[in-house]
């Protein structure tokens, strides 16, 4: 950790003594109006806090909405079934050999308007897809790390497929599975601000718009920065705990 923060203050430095090369003039006493406001009403979310809930709802709507696609994909090439396989496959083939920017602008202007999806939901659905073809590596992962003699133990006392996964085996591959999961959120919120190319207000957009109309460049993006850096900060952080717990376990 030490080791980290000395390479982040040393790479604030050479940002710090790039601009003064520049002539670049600091305002930072201008950023707070964009965090947060007191009014008469009281405290009051600025844009950039505003972005940031955006970008949270976003990130947690479409990583629930991966974990579903994951799921059912890890189960489909883990099935009998040779169309199950060949599409799981087409899909993952897809979605991990193009970039995620391609697939938001396909979605977006080739498929929201026959399916008359509106931008939070083409951004949810083009992330949801991304996301879930990775997190189906994961989860089928997880359920291949269970000895065989689980499976055994389970069709000899008559369980059906769908009653293993359920009971037996699920149960056990998600002790495997969250650390690996979490971290997949962490990229999540990173992906996320992709989004703002298809004119979505999250917190990268938001940045942009400030940018645009004060020109504190320099100010409002190391903000944006550090917002992104101490959400993903605390979810590694979390990481970490859940791998140690499980590890104890």
């Amino acid at each position: 950790m030490a080791a980290f923060l000395l390479v982040v203050l040393g790479c604030f430095w050479g940002l710090l003594q790039g601009a003064e090369n520049l002539g670049y003039s600091w305002h930072w006493t201008r950023v707070p109006r964009y965090l947060y406001k007191i009014t008469d009403e009281g405290w009051q979310a600025g844009p950039l806090l505003q972005g940031l809930w955006l970008t949270l709802e976003i990130t947690v709507v479409s990583l629930l909405l991966s974990l579903v696609i994951g799921l059912l994909t890890a189960l489909m090439r883990l099935s009998r079934s040779p169309m199950a396989k060949g599409i799981a496959w087409v899909y993952l083939e897809a979605i991990r050999n193009t970039p995620l920017l391609i697939q938001i602008f396909i979605i977006y202007f080739v498929f929201a308007p026959i399916l008359d999806l509106g931008r939070f939901s083409s951004a949810v659905l083009a992330l949801s897809l991304f996301e879930g073809a990775y997190a189906s590596e994961i989860i089928r992962a997880g359920i291949l790390a269970i000895p065989l003699g689980q499976w055994e133990a389970s069709a000899s006392l008559g369980l059906k497929p769908p009653q293993i996964y359920r009971f037996i085996i699920l149960p056990q591959a998600i002790r495997q599975m969250i650390p690996p999961l979490t971290s997949q959120g962490i990229s999540l919120i990173k992906d996320s601000a992709l989004v703002s190319t298809i004119a979505i207000y999250d917190l990268t957009m938001q940045g942009q718009q400030i940018v645009a109309e004060t020109f504190l460049t320099f100010e409002i993006w190391f903000t944006v920065a550090a917002i992104y850096l101490l959400v993903t900060t605390l979810l590694s952080l979390l990481v970490r705990y859940l791998e140690s717990l499980f590890s104890v376990q």
